[in-house]
């Protein structure tokens, strides 16, 4: 994980945004695009209001930086939340800073 680009990562509050809806997906998005494998790209976009070509500008950009992980499956690309790279962050700001 680069902390730096992590920090540049969370300093969109779209992106923030993004992160603590995937925190609880079920609450956050239709069933039809969540939430075993993650939620829909096109889920994602539509909550966010924004073109496709954004949300996924944003989203690959959490992918980068270990943030999100990502599942293709056929023609669909879901996104869940790193809980792993999330907890390392918090310890990194607990410890280090």
């Amino acid at each position: 994980m680069e902390h730096v680009e992590v920090f540049k990562a969370l300093s969109n509050k779209a992106r923030l945004q993004i992160l603590q809806w995937l925190k609880d997906p079920t609450k956050n998005f239709p069933a039809e695009g969540c939430c075993e494998n993650g939620v829909c790209v096109g889920q994602i976009q539509l909550k966010m209001g924004v073109t496709q070509s954004t949300a996924s500008e944003y989203l690959s950009l959490l992918q980068r930086t270990g943030l999100l992980t990502v599942t293709r499956q056929g023609q669909w690309t879901y996104y869940k939340r790193n809980e792993d790279a999330i907890k390392e962050l918090g310890k990194l700001i607990l410890e280090d800073l």
